[in-house]
């Protein structure tokens, strides 16, 4: 069994309420789907446009977790579709409005429509660092090989 938790959701004024709130898709889907809610028609993205799509939603996010905004993989294989910030992150504190900000990386226009399944969530649990100052650090056999050092198979 999965653990839950409580994220409580909040609609926007002047957005379509008739909108589905977020939702899995499948009995183990990690991500519940984010639809746009553009009430007044579509968004049409140009290749290598990005836009910030809204969502009509604002969240509460218990402390100690943060949701995760993810592409849809069915977007990006299909039509390139992506998020610039992948993942995005929506913090405990935030109250704002929940945007999806999007990418086509594909070579036609996409066009996002009102309702449109656009991005996922996660809600994940946040883990808080300690940062400390050091003169050494334990070495490695990887050591300070950087992007592409351990192969490309």
């Amino acid at each position: 069994m999965t653990d839950t938790v409580k994220v409580l959701i909040m609609r926007e004024l002047g957005f379509d309420p008739a909108i589905p709130m977020p939702s899995y898709q499948s009995i183990g889907a990690a991500g519940a789907d984010l639809r746009a809610n553009v009430p007044h028609g579509s968004i049409t993205l140009q290749p290598f446009e990005r836009v910030s799509v809204p969502t009509g939603l604002r969240v509460q996010v218990p402390d100690g977790y943060e949701i995760q905004i993810r592409p849809r993989s069915g977007l990006a294989l299909k039509y390139g579709l992506t998020l610039v910030n992948a993942p995005g992150t929506i913090d405990s504190d935030y109250r704002g409005p929940l945007y999806v900000l999007l990418m086509n990386t594909g070579p036609d226009p996409f066009e996002i429509c009102h309702g449109h399944r656009i991005a996922q969530m996660v809600v994940a649990p946040i883990v808080r660092a300690q940062f400390e100052v050091t003169d050494h650090l334990c070495p490695t056999e990887r050591g300070m090989g950087g992007f592409g050092s351990t192969g490309t198979d």
